[in-house]
């Protein structure tokens, strides 16, 4: 099943764009939805924030102030860490449960506002990203959501920058123009990249492999990609004292070069890629392990310090991976690391 991160800053219309991958018949987990569900009266995070912030956040009906609440964590940082420490598991554990209750043939959105500046978009297959300038996301704050000028200006201040979501963007959804406009690309998104590598995920398939015949010139955009690659690959073999580092064309640019992302895995020993759970946590991540490309480890006899490596391929039709596995105390990974651009 594929898992898809959907995140934009306020007033980028990430709302739009999360109906209309409903309509495309995905499964949406709204994170701002279980935000306010866990605080519903009678739940605990509610008692937990009415002995942690007092009466006052309570409204008459027994149900949470929600502008009062904000006016008085947003200003203070400290306050917010403690709302967080208070809401942050709730949410994490229904959203959990409602993931985990997505059919196996339908893909699974996570529309989560935050998701870029929590990190949380390295546990996803693919982040999708809804932006628009800071111009138009502050005037649908003021005109749309009744937001004074400079509240709005704040709250778009304190989120991360476009920069920052750029670097987490597989997909980048324009949403300054006509609903129609972004209609359209997420349609293509959907259909290019979306439903494709769901179907990879679940029938056990690598992405197919560019043609290679002709030279290509290294886009800068590879290089990106592949810090991408990294962060979610180090993020699926989390605790087990690997290292991850970009190889090859991916880390330059304006040479000739094959549009695939070289990644060079380093592990202790091999005897942590012969544990299932292994190759288990790299296939959730979209990597297939494939033994009959040439390059394939411990040789019978040979000497397992100077062995080739165990090759992985990621699913993702958006780009292929190659995600080479060797033992960091070897001569073949220190030879491969000396190469490094």
């Amino acid at each position: 099943m594929l898992r898809v991160g959907l995140t934009g800053g306020i007033g980028s219309g990430k709302s739009t764009v999360a109906v209309l991958l409903r309509e495309l018949g995905a499964v949406v987990t709204d994170a701002d939805a279980v935000a306010r569900e866990v605080v519903e009266p009678g739940m605990p995070a509610l008692a937990a924030i009415r002995h942690r912030f007092g009466e006052q956040v309570i409204g008459p009906d027994g149900r949470l102030d929600r502008a009062g609440l904000a006016a008085r964590v947003f200003p203070d940082p400290q306050e917010l860490r403690a709302l967080e420490a208070i809401t942050g598991p709730a949410i994490a554990a229904r959203v959990a449960e409602l993931r985990g209750a997505v059919p196996a043939d339908r893909v699974d959105v996570y529309d989560m506002p935050l998701l870029v500046e929590h990190g949380g978009w390295v546990h996803e297959h693919l982040t999708l990203v809804v932006g628009a300038s800071e111009g138009e996301r502050i005037r649908r704050l003021v005109e749309q959501r009744g937001l004074a000028e400079a509240d709005a200006r704040a709250r778009v201040a304190r989120q991360a920058t476009d920069g920052q979501r750029r670097a987490a963007a597989d997909e980048w959804i324009d949403n300054e123009g006509s609903r129609a406009d972004t209609e359209a690309q997420v349609r293509a998104i959907w259909e290019r990249r979306l439903v494709p590598y769901d179907a990879n995920l679940r029938g056990g398939i690598p992405a197919r492999r560019p043609d290679l015949s002709a030279p290509w010139v290294a886009d800068p955009a590879w290089a990106a990609r592949g810090e991408r690659v990294c962060a979610r690959v180090a993020a699926a073999l989390t605790g087990r004292g690997v290292r991850v580092e970009l190889l090859g064309s991916t880390v330059g640019t304006g040479v000739l070069a094959g549009d695939v992302v070289e990644v060079q895995l380093g592990v202790r020993s091999w005897e942590q890629v012969d544990e299932p759970a292994f190759v288990a946590a790299l296939g959730r991540a979209g990597y297939l392990p494939q033994p009959d490309r040439g390059d394939v480890p411990r040789p019978a006899g040979s000497d397992p310090h100077s062995s080739p490596a165990l090759r992985f391929e990621g699913q993702d039709p958006g780009g292929l991976v190659d995600l080479q596995v060797r033992e960091t105390g070897s001569t073949a990974y220190q030879r491969v690391t000396d190469r490094i651009v």
